[in-house]
């Protein structure tokens, strides 16, 4: 059993808004030092692209568009993307071969749907100009006869509301109707007839062909239209694709931006958590049954190109949260004035002699990041197995690519202790613990085993900027382990 990229769902980190999710699904923030989920991230969009020509649009003419690319299509039938195919037609002369032109038509390489099906002519272009059924959102006349209908104001036209003006020429103010927000709107009888159409007997008798009728996600592909006939169904604009970016709440810094060329798929700024926290499977475990000590045993990886030292602590060991974090959902009382007034700028003084409040950048980021921010939740697991926790720590060196194929390598020069650490390879540990299940645990039930991890991290940002030693600090995380479901006694 493992909880790799396959079994992810085996072991998990809490998060620090009190999420529980993979450490593939979690995002690292550096200046924060703190673990991020796509619940703690702000998602930006970057930009509009469609997925099949790579053409990239600019959000106001993305917006313009309906968020659709004029170029490609996808089939009404299938729903995945129409090609242009060259018309393929033989001329009967050779005067006719010269004066022939190339046309072109969308045919579904899936299902063999295509635009003759429906009777849309050929097109001389491969590209645009394919016809469009016509709605009432298309309808000119439509519009034109709503814009006749909308009356335009004196305000509009001069800018004049109509209290200043009845100010001006001395006249009362016109005080307005106050309408009653519950009031019950008068609702029109309805009037039974007795001139009814009769009933088509045919509908009862009448076979029905099932493949002439459209199904219902043909039919929601196009809810402006959402035609029942299979002939009624026409090309469909493939949707835009985006790029987005992902921003911490707490401090403001991109944790996952990718780059602006659509046939690209790097990241300029990518701090996923796999890239610095260490990572977790597990290996084996002996049966569990209820009160029966047993072993697990799982394997830790250093991903990062620093020497970490890990250490174990119980599961119930409360993880300090910085400031910005921690006052979360919080509002500031009429206690704290005098921190915001210590927080204020000093007044300066402008040519003119007046004086103004020069606000700081880092007040309104802090107040801006405690109102996106979310208070922590507790998490939502219950822990059915204990964890005996090692008094010992071990050491894992740092990530060598090199290191994986060499085989003979294995000296490190660490002392383990032989009861914890069973086996160790480049960055790779194999770690023993004890678990044991609780005695009124019954047969079947899925054993979660819990306990933090507290690991060495090493922040490069701060050495980078300022010309000094990267920082150490111990960073704690709470692990979720998903131990199989219990079995009975042997």
């Amino acid at each position: 059993m493992s909880a790799g990229i396959i079994d992810i769902d085996y072991v998990k980190y809490a998060c620090t808004c009190g999420l529980l999710k993979t450490l593939q699904q979690l995002y690292f923030c550096r200046y924060c030092s703190e673990l991020r989920c796509s619940f703690c991230v702000s998602h930006e969009v970057d930009s509009h692209f469609c997925g099949k020509c790579c053409e990239n649009l600019p959000s106001p003419e993305a917006r313009v568009k309906k968020n659709r690319c004029v170029n490609c299509f996808i089939c009404p039938s299938c729903h995945h993307e129409l090609s242009t195919r060259i018309a393929s037609k033989q001329p009967a002369t050779p005067e006719e071969a010269k004066a022939t032109k190339r046309t072109y038509y969308l045919s579904c390489l899936c299902c063999r749907w295509s635009s003759r099906d429906i009777g849309l002519p050929d097109q001389t272009s491969a590209t645009g100009s394919w016809p469009k059924r016509k709605t009432f959102m298309q309808d000119k006349e439509f519009f034109k006869r709503k814009q006749k209908e909308k009356i335009i104001s004196y305000t509009d036209k001069t800018g004049i509301t109509a209290a200043s003006l009845r100010k001006r020429i001395g006249l009362p103010e016109d005080k307005p109707i106050l309408k009653l927000k519950n009031a019950v709107k008068m609702v029109t009888p309805s009037i039974a007839q007795e001139d009814i159409d009769d009933f088509d007997e045919e509908v009862l008798t009448k076979s029905i062909n099932l493949l002439e009728i459209t199904s219902i996600d043909q039919r929601l592909l196009q809810p402006d239209v959402q035609p029942v006939e299979m002939n009624m169904i026409f090309p469909v604009q493939k949707m835009l694709s985006i790029k987005r970016s992902l921003r911490c709440r707490s401090c403001e810094h991109n944790v996952s931006k990718p780059e602006y060329n659509p046939n690209s798929i790097k990241f300029k700024i990518q701090l996923f958590a796999f890239y610095h926290i260490p990572e977790i499977r597990i290996v084996t475990v002996q049966p569990l049954r209820a009160g029966v000590p047993a072993e697990l045993l799982i394997k830790f990886t250093n991903p990062t190109q620093h020497q970490t030292t890990i250490s174990f602590l119980p599961f119930d060991t409360p993880i300090e949260i910085k400031e910005s974090t921690a006052e979360v959902g919080g509002s500031k009382g009429e206690d704290d004035t005098s921190d915001l007034d210590k927080s204020l700028p000093l007044m300066k003084v402008i040519p003119s002699g007046a004086k103004v409040m020069a606000l700081v950048d880092s007040h309104l980021n802090m107040s801006r990041s405690s109102a996106r921010m979310v208070t922590p939740r507790p998490l939502d697991v219950s822990i059915n197995c204990d964890v005996e926790i090692p008094s010992s720590t071990f050491i894992l060196p740092p990530r060598d690519d090199a290191a994986e194929y060499d085989d003979f390598n294995e000296a490190h020069n660490i002392q383990d202790d032989k009861k914890l650490v069973i086996w160790r390879k480049s960055n790779k540990a194999f770690i023993k613990l004890i678990v044991t299940p609780k005695e009124d645990t019954s047969i079947g039930t899925v054993i979660t085993a819990g306990f933090t991890m507290s690991h060495l991290y090493t922040n490069t940002i701060t050495s980078v900027a300022e010309n000094k030693k990267p920082q150490k600090f111990n960073h704690n995380i709470k692990l979720i382990l998903d131990l199989g479901k219990s079995v009975g006694s042997e």
